[in-house]
């Protein structure tokens, strides 16, 4: 019997993309590793004889964190508990001011991003479904996304999550772990590009949803 040549050009494509996934999951892991590492970093304590380089050692700290914080699969809140287990109660409103500043520009990026990156690597996955998704994603408006979501998506639960959108985002920025999921910086950078969040709304969020752990470090003195 003659092979059926569908079968035959699936093939190689089905094959094909588990490398490519098990090269993209390395590339996360690296960056969680990555930022695990940099978080082991802080755990020193600050003498009064370094005082002199104490204020430029915050400084330097700071930005690193925050640039962290932007990129995706970074374990930015390890990161942060750490800093302020430094610093103590007086660095808990520093950390709190630059994950605001950092998720807010996470967001602010992916508002700017077309989907074309994402649906391009979602083919070059061979993940072509989701891939197609997102081309039908790209020209429309917020609620034109959310009703097509509705319709479209599989998951019976999609409704709900749309309906309550910002606790549903709230939710995974406070997730243990998140970082295996695209952390801080890529959770903000997805929901800019979903365009189904106002930028002051997702600003308000993220600064209501990362106060609880900066606020019992400043009560309890770190």
């Amino acid at each position: 019997m003659a092979a059926d040549p569908m079968h035959t050009a699936q093939t190689p494509v089905n094959t094909a993309r588990y490398p490519r996934i098990l090269l993209l999951v390395a590339i996360v892991g690296l960056l969680n590793f990555g930022g695990s590492w940099f978080a082991q970093q802080f755990d020193f304590q600050i003498f009064p004889r370094h005082d002199s380089v104490l204020h430029m050692a915050v400084m330097v700290a700071s930005v690193l964190y925050w640039l962290l914080m932007v990129l995706p699969f970074v374990p930015g809140m390890e990161i942060g508990v750490a800093l302020m287990l430094t610093l103590g109660s007086e660095g808990a409103l520093l950390v709190y001011l630059c994950t605001v500043a950092a998720l807010s520009c996470s967001f602010a990026i992916g508002r700017i991003t077309p989907c074309r990156p994402l649906y391009l690597l979602f083919s070059w996955l061979h993940l072509h479904k989701a891939s197609a998704l997102l081309r039908e994603l790209e020209p429309l408006n917020s609620q034109q996304r959310i009703a097509f979501l509705n319709e479209k998506a599989p998951s019976k639960i999609t409704p709900f999550i749309m309906k309550h959108r910002l606790l549903s985002i709230a939710v995974l920025l406070n997730l243990p772990g998140n970082a295996l999921l695209g952390g801080g910086g890529g959770i903000g950078l997805l929901v800019g590009m979903s365009k189904l969040v106002a930028f002051r709304h997702f600003v308000l969020l993220v600064a209501v949803a990362v106060a609880p752990v900066p606020l019992c470090f400043y009560l309890l003195g770190g």
